[in-house]
């Protein structure tokens, strides 16, 4: 299995000093888990480097024979100005320091530093870089409105344009080692999108999906971290924990919103170190695996209501990617009644069957509460009771007819529906008004449009006739 470098873009340090060199590589991986490196020791060979290697940071030496460091900054923010440059020097001096940063240097650091100061400033810059880079690519998706891998959202059945916003993201950002935090109502699609997201980061390791609902704090962390034999009551062999095993690959946490107030505190730790202790061991792991998160629930709310940590709220919304509801996007209802009925038929082993015309008219004028999840379990539901040429409307209808039952809603009072500063209609042109809405979402049909209406059929006949006299 090859490894996965991170970050995506190599970083090349630059030192005449090879001891140097080799203890800061170290310091890297063992710290910061940075380990696209590339080591230059000649000044000479820096600029054929950077043309030849993938490098998106640069760590720079002041005081080297043949090429200053001074003077190949000035060379690498000529040449490469997207490129980011940190100058780590010998020299402690003020003066140094702002001239490097006026020729363009992204950070100045004293070899004298405290080692955990300079990696911490070199993980800052390359979530930088990585933020530029991913702002580059989102921009040259949007503006020409393509899609580099279509491939990897194969299974999301669309034609929504909000949903191909949405994959143009993904792609942008699918190849850095940032969370993703996934939003959308239950059954929108969540753990697709993961899916995806897992495809577009071509990381040699599996996609672990791990639902953290319900979980406590003592069985989410050993759920996570795993644990050592003997490391409690029953521990009689050593268990990897969903982050080992995701290793190189995907860590997704669905329901995240669920978390207790304590594994966040764990979670949190382990984003920000990037480091986990398996439980009864005193011996720290390195999390190699990307993490993604999922919620149905507004983590902006949980955190002002304090349910939810607002430090862990903004570090899993680096990426942050929502997902419409069905009725938001209601032009992909036909597509996925296609798709599920083609699904439904071969797993029941029966031939796809036709259905009326005034079905997808139908299930476009539902809400979906459930989402693609409720109208896949409605097609399957009509499948399995299935026996004639023509797909019955029956099942889809007591269907709609129980959910508006169990779940009343009084629209109207949720939103403004007349101009404050108009006159109000009187309840004759209301009416008239509300049926002729009811017939151009109904497509005509008047069956469905007195569903929509709430009153019978021959009522809305005669209201019809009466408009038309």
């Amino acid at each position: 299995m090859t490894k996965n470098l991170y970050p995506s873009f190599g970083l090349l340090l630059v030192d005449d000093e090879p001891s140097f060199l080799r203890s800061l590589s170290i310091a890297l991986e063992r710290s910061g888990g940075i380990t696209h490196i590339h080591r230059c020791q000649d000044s000479r060979e820096v600029m054929e480097t950077l043309a030849r290697e993938n490098i998106g940071l640069v760590t720079l030496d002041l005081t080297m024979p043949h090429l200053s460091g001074e003077r190949l900054l000035t060379q690498i923010v000529e040449e490469h100005p997207d490129m980011g440059v940190i100058v780590i020097s010998g020299l402690n001096q003020v003066e140094t320091a702002v001239n490097c940063i006026k020729l363009g240097a992204f950070d100045y650091f004293v070899k004298t530093d405290e080692e955990s100061r300079l990696i911490e400033g070199i993980k800052r810059a390359i979530r930088l870089q990585e933020l530029r880079q991913e702002n580059q690519e989102l921009r040259k998706r949007f503006l020409n409105d393509t899609l580099e891998h279509p491939e990897a959202f194969a299974h999301i059945v669309t034609g929504d344009k909000g949903m191909r916003s949405v994959f143009q993201y993904l792609e942008s950002v699918a190849l850095t080692s940032q969370p993703i935090l996934i939003t959308g109502e239950s059954g929108v699609g969540k753990e697709l999108i993961a899916r995806a997201a897992h495809t577009l980061s071509d990381r040699s390791g599996p996609l672990v999906c791990v639902n953290v609902a319900g979980l406590d704090d003592n069985v989410f962390a050993d759920t996570l971290f795993g644990h050592q034999r003997g490391a409690f009551t029953g521990a009689d062999q050593a268990r990897a924990g969903m982050i080992e095993q995701a290793a190189e690959g995907t860590l997704f946490l669905d329901e995240i919103g669920d978390l207790s107030m304590a594994s966040q505190v764990k979670l949190l730790r382990l984003l920000q170190e990037g480091e986990y202790y398996p439980l009864g061991s005193d011996r720290p792991k390195r999390m190699r695996a990307r993490v993604v998160v999922a919620t149905h629930q507004d983590l902006g709310e949980k955190q002002m209501a304090g349910e939810f940590r607002k430090d862990l709220y903004y570090r899993l919304r680096t990426h942050q990617v929502h997902i419409p509801p069905l009725r938001q996007r209601k032009q992909d209802i036909p597509l996925l009644l296609e798709y599920f009925l083609a699904e439904a038929a071969e797993e029941l082993g029966k031939s796809k069957p036709t259905y009326p015309p005034e079905l997808p008219v139908l299930l476009t004028n539902y809400d979906f509460p459930g989402n693609v999840r409720e109208l896949r379990a409605m097609v399957f539901d009509a499948m399995s009771v299935h026996k004639s040429r023509t797909l019955s409307m029956d099942v889809f209808k007591r269907a709609i007819q129980q959910a508006c039952q169990d779940t009343p809603l009084d629209r109207a009072a949720e939103r403004d529906v007349f101009a404050s500063d108009e006159p109000l209609p009187t309840l004759d042109e209301v009416a008239d008004l509300l049926v002729q809405e009811a017939m151009r979402r109904a497509e005509g049909n008047q069956s469905i449009a007195s569903r929509l209406l709430g009153i019978s059929q021959p009522a809305l006949s005669k209201r019809l006739k009466k408009m038309r006299a």
